[in-house]
Parts: C-alpha cells; sequence; structure tokens
C-alpha cells in the first residue's frame, strides 16, 4: 500500500494514519537528530506527524510518496528551534572531535587538523542561507532526493539543483581552504 493509499484510507478511518507513522518516524527522526539533537527530534518528530495528521486532507494523493512532505514539515518545525539547532552544530562538532584518537602521540597534529577542519565545516554550514541549509541536510541526512528536497520545500526543482551545486563549491572551498579558488568557481560560472 502507498503512501497515499494510507492517507486516503485515514480520513475515513484515522487509526489507519498509524501505519504512515510506523513506516516514516524513525527516517524523520533520524533527520531531526541531526539538526536539533535527540531530545529536541523526538519533540518534532512528534509534532511533525501530529501537524500531518491534521492537514492529511490537503495532502496531494496523487503522489504515492509521502516523505517529501513529511521532511518540508519537519524542516519548518526545525526552523522555529532555530537556537536549539546553533546548540546542535556544537555538539555535532564535539562528537566528531572526541571520536578521533587522542591517546597516540602521533595523531596529535591529525587530530588538531581535523578539529579545525570539522569546526570550519560547522562553521560554514552555520554561516549558509537558510534555503541552501535546508537544502543540504534533507539531501545529507535525509536522504532525499532532488525532487524529494523541492517537494519538500516546495521549491523548483532548479533551485535544488543549483543550491546543491552553490553549497558543494562553498564548502569545498572551505575544507581545502582555498577561498580564492572557491571565488574563482563562483566567477567563473556567474559569467
Amino acid at each position: 500500500m502507498n503512501d497515499n493509499e494510507i492517507i486516503r484510507a485515514s480520513l475515513e478511518r484515522p487509526a489507519a494514519f498509524a501505519e504512515l507513522y510506523d513506516r516514516h518516524a524513525p527516517a524523520v527522526f533520524r533527520y531531526a537528530i541531526g539538526r536539533v539533537g535527540r531530545e529536541t527530534a523526538e519533540d518534532i518528530t512528534s509534532e511533525s506527524f501530529l501537524v500531518a495528521f491534521d492537514r492529511r486532507s490537503a495532502f496531494d494523493l496523487a503522489v504515492a510518496d509521502a516523505r517529501p512532505w513529511l521532511y518540508g514539515i519537519a524542516t519548518t518545525l526545525v526552523r522555529k528551534h532555530a537556537r536549539l539547532e546553533a546548540r546542535a552544530w556544537k555538539g555535532l562538532m564535539a562528537a566528531h572531535a572526541s571520536a578521533l584518537p587522542a591517546d597516540v602521540v602521533s595523531a596529535i597534529g591529525s587530530r588538531i587538523d581535523a578539529e579545525r577542519a570539522v569546526r570550519s565545516l560547522a562553521r560554514a554550514i552555520r554561516r549558509l542561507n537558510v534555503g541552501d541549509r535546508d537544502v543540504l541536510l534533507l539531501h545529507a541526512w535525509g536522504d532525499l532526493d532532488y525532487q524529494g528536497i523541492a517537494d519538500a520545500l516546495g521549491i523548483p526543482l532548479g533551485t535544488v539543483r543549483s543550491r546543491l551545486n552553490r553549497v558543494r563549491r562553498l564548502l569545498r572551498s572551505e575544507s581545502t581552504g582555498e577561498v580564492g579558488h572557491g571565488s574563482a568557481d563562483v566567477t567563473a560560472q556567474g559569467a
């Protein structure tokens, strides 16, 4: 049974919506964890499905997969928790840094470089505008394809492509420290 069939059935039998929850709650939860941390992710996931349940009559029943719709709802709720999102980035940085080998003397230089790279990458992602960051995280953590991201955010497919291209360029130049090279890419492609 496709998602749209479950939603259609839930219009007459509300309990049928539980199947949609069972099917997609783990993925929405994983996406939310990456955005706001475990504790808030539970709230985001629950609230996402409450909103989806309340708005199920507005779901486009011609669409078989409800994931983009659910991710769109979750993304909107994440935006409302922006202060918590900033804290989650700090936690993410700490988690990556603590996973590096601390007891190996020969790895100290690499560890310091990796910690700097993680901090630099986290700063670069935090500096992205909201639209670019949402597209990146729906792609990376939501595992949505370009069309799914476009559906989730209600934007054209071409916008998704250009945002991901821009984000990749910016993050690549940030990770290699080639700020001049990244600027040259933007100039060359903008021409």
